[in-house]
């Protein structure tokens, strides 16, 4: 009697395991819900403030999903078992995780938006010794339309009045948002302009004609929108609109997901999306 050939097995890698912020928002509930659908990630650790009611449930009970890991506010225990921190919170809340996540070597991927310079300055600090994406919008669509911008304003670098529209929901607490800032910087990057010098965040009044150098903001906060951006091009006899709307918070979530295998090769440093694209190569 014969034996069967022997079966070499390939090893499967181990999957990418993720502590996720804010795990009982509505941020924090995308991205459970995105690492649980993804063969190559793990939800390690789910965290939320102290005296949330959360605390004590599983990070998949929302779903109706047991994953065996409970929602803590512990932070520094949490970060034990991770190798990648995602960070939607606020500003204040992240500078905490950040100081953790470099005391134990976690990378991190950041998608809050407001900080002041010195937060970003301490950010970048953090880098030289662990690796981190941070992008006011992990969204894969955003952050093409940022390439797209880059061409367009060099383009149409005369005659043309730049207008910036956002609108979000009613519980953002910044404004503009992070990414219409982004936005901002990209098209006065390509006409050599300085943002700080040239934008113009909100009209009132007689305000007299439209300095053509400026770059103009608009903000709606109302429901539940996701997020609109929209940089409109305004010239003489034509406009042209470069828009994008989300619907849904899982396009941040499956772009921050990205960002975390783009880390993983990556002992340090400080990358954002268009890194994570392929559109600084």
């Amino acid at each position: 009697m014969s034996l069967p050939p022997h079966r070499m097995t390939t090893p499967q890698p181990e999957p990418h395991r993720i502590a996720i912020a804010g795990a009982s928002g509505r941020m924090g509930r995308t991205l459970i819900e995105a690492v649980l659908a993804a063969p190559d990630c793990s939800v390690s650790a789910a965290l939320d403030m102290p005296g949330s009611p959360a605390l004590g449930q599983d990070a998949g009970a929302f779903a109706g999903v047991h994953t065996g890991v409970a929602i803590r506010s512990d932070l520094y225990a949490a970060l034990q078992h991770a190798r990648f921190f995602i960070d939607f919170t606020r500003p204040e809340g992240t500078m905490a995780h950040l100081a953790a996540c470099e005391a134990a070597g976690v990378a991190m991927v950041i998608g809050t938006t407001g900080f002041d310079d010195a937060q970003l300055a301490r950010i970048r600090a953090a880098s030289q010794r662990i690796a981190i994406v941070m992008a006011p919008n992990m969204s894969i669509g955003v952050n093409v339309v940022f390439k797209l911008l880059e061409q367009a304003a060099r383009a149409l670098a005369q005659g043309y009045d730049i207008e910036i529209i956002e609108a979000h929901h009613r519980h953002k607490v910044d404004a503009p948002s992070g990414t219409a800032l982004k936005m901002g910087e990209i098209v006065a990057g390509a006409l050599g302009r300085d943002l700080k010098q040239c934008a113009v965040y909100g009209r009132e009044g007689v305000t007299g004609e439209r300095d053509p150098s400026t770059i103009g903001f608009a903000t709606v906060r109302g429901g539940d929108i996701v997020g609109d951006h929209t940089v409109l091009f305004a010239g003489t006899g034509e406009r042209i609109e470069i828009t994008h709307k989300s619907s849904s918070r899982a396009t941040y979530a499956q772009g921050s997901l990205r960002a975390v295998r783009f880390l993983a090769a990556r002992p340090h440093g400080l990358y954002d999306m268009q890194d994570v694209l392929g559109f600084k190569n």
